[in-house]
């Protein structure tokens, strides 16, 4: 399985990418000015590797909630909660590895210190049979792990403080991955930010923080001005997920947007100097009477929180239910992966909302917690939909094979060429094909077959009459012409 995701390219227009199970041994570290695109580069991160593995986020400003209907986020009102509940949903999210946004933003500063605090001790805390890997974003680390004293109670700072050096320092070994980014190095303290291995430095302007950044690239303090130079959205990457010398990094699109207003400049609306101080200066006697404004929506009771993250596991049978044979349970989830392939739509759905389907169709079936993890669904999901049962066990082996290297996101479409080569049927249509892969747009499909046949994988050709053969060079077999 290939779990290294792309981030963006280089000056010369190569693609830079992390390797995810690295970047978990090892922690990153974000830093950059305000409007350097920190929070964009932080949202590139989490949008590819949402399929790869947990993600928990500790968002101060409310930026990534965006994350939870494209992926599957839970979001966590970090104000609707006290501190004993707020330890015990950490607790849960590791225990039904649930990919969570605390948002903290409805929250004073000492607040935010002191939920983060506790919600990463419920998260470090947690039984060693947790332990599962994830990713623990936190956005503004300098709030969390301030280098001195500030306007907060010192206990308050000391535990948020002691709850980021686990994170960073401990957190490895019970599989707390620490992504941290700061504004200044100069405020995030030293024993956090030096846990970190993979750095990506943008843009910053004040001497003390070029200085630390440049020290952190292994770079000579004479070379510490270009950071200085360095556009929105520009980074300098090193690290052992990334890179063995320091990089520029233009860091790629993403799918999901934030909350925050937008910088564009906006010209006021045109109205007459006199027509503005009526406004302004009217009585308050002349002024309509205010419209009561709507009761906030409830706030989720922990019960109905501790609920939606459950959600993300499936639990075991029922004791007074027999366990199924290697068998029957072999035999059970193909029907469900055959019924979940042939639903109307299906390959339009987000992986998350068609896992979580899966789990509750196994729970139903009496199949076990963890039958399948998500990368094994996809791909199990995807065979599914191409119809690989029909073929003989050897061949489907074959095509396994060939298919091990292709991602998971593009894998439903090459398996449908790949079952129609093995089998000497018509070569898929683009109709076919998109579904397959859950678009509508025939460009895309285009853009795909040229991807596979840069990889080497397919070899397209299309006669004087328009009629189109795939041939699979790997299986030595080639598609009927349509």
């Amino acid at each position: 399985m290939d779990t290294s995701i792309q981030i963006g390219t280089d000056t010369s227009g190569k693609p830079v990418t992390f390797d995810m199970e690295e970047l978990l041994a090892t922690r990153l570290l974000v830093q950059g000015n305000s409007g350097s695109g920190k929070s964009h580069l932080l949202r590139r991160v989490l949008e590819e590797s949402a399929q790869l593995v947990q993600q928990v986020v500790i968002d101060p400003e409310g930026d990534f909630v965006s994350l939870a209907e494209p992926f599957g986020h839970v979001v966590v009102d970090g104000a609707a909660y006290n501190d004993r509940e707020i330890v015990t949903l950490a607790q849960r999210i590791r225990q039904h590895r649930a990919s969570v946004v605390l948002a903290l933003d409805e929250l004073e500063i000492e607040q935010q210190m002191r939920c983060a605090a506790l919600f990463l001790g419920g998260l470090f805390d947690a039984p060693r049979e947790h332990w599962y890997p994830a990713l623990v974003v936190v956005d503004e680390a300098q709030m969390f792990a301030p280098s001195g004293g500030g306007e907060v109670a010192e206990d308050v700072r000391r535990m948020s403080l002691s709850a980021m050096t686990n994170l960073m320092c401990r957190g490895r070994k019970r599989g707390l991955a620490g992504i941290i980014a700061t504004q200044r190095l100069a405020k995030l303290a030293k024993n956090v930010a030096a846990e970190a291995s993979n750095f990506l430095m943008g843009r910053t302007f004040l001497d003390i923080d070029m200085i630390r950044a440049a020290d952190l690239l292994g770079m000579e303090r004479r070379q510490a001005e270009q950071i200085r130079d360095l556009a929105r959205g520009h980074f300098l990457a090193l690290g052992p997920a990334i890179c063995r010398r320091p990089v520029s990094v233009k860091i790629a699109a993403v799918r999901t947007a934030s909350n925050a207003v937008s910088s564009a400049l906006m010209p006021p609306p045109s109205a007459s100097a006199e027509e503005k101080e009526a406004l302004l200066f009217v009585e308050p006697a002349q002024e309509d009477a205010p419209r009561p404004s709507p009761p906030p929506p409830p706030r989720p009771e922990p019960a109905e929180m501790e609920e939606r993250i459950s959600a993300f596991s499936t639990p075991a049978p029922l004791p007074d239910t027999e366990p199924l044979s290697p068998d029957e349970s072999d035999a059970a989830l193909g029907e469900i992966l055959c019924d979940l392939a042939a639903e109307e739509g299906a390959t339009f759905q987000s992986a998350a909302s068609l896992y979580q389907d899966f789990t509750v169709r196994c729970r139903m079936k009496g199949l076990p917690a963890g039958t399948l993890n998500m990368a094994q669904f996809l791909r199990r999901f995807a065979e599914a939909v191409a119809g690989l049962e029909v073929l003989e066990e050897s061949r489907r082996d074959e095509v396994r094979a060939i298919a091990g290297a292709v991602p998971e996101d593009l894998l439903t479409p090459f398996l449908v060429i790949l079952k129609a080569a093995a089998q000497g049927e018509p070569c898929p249509d683009d109709d076919a094909l998109a579904r397959a892969y859950g678009t509508s747009s025939p460009r895309r499909i285009q853009r795909l077959l040229d991807h596979f046949e840069k990889l080497g994988l397919i070899v397209v050709r299309t006669d004087f009459g328009g009629r189109r053969t795939i041939t699979v060079p790997q299986l030595n077999a080639t598609t009927a012409a349509v």
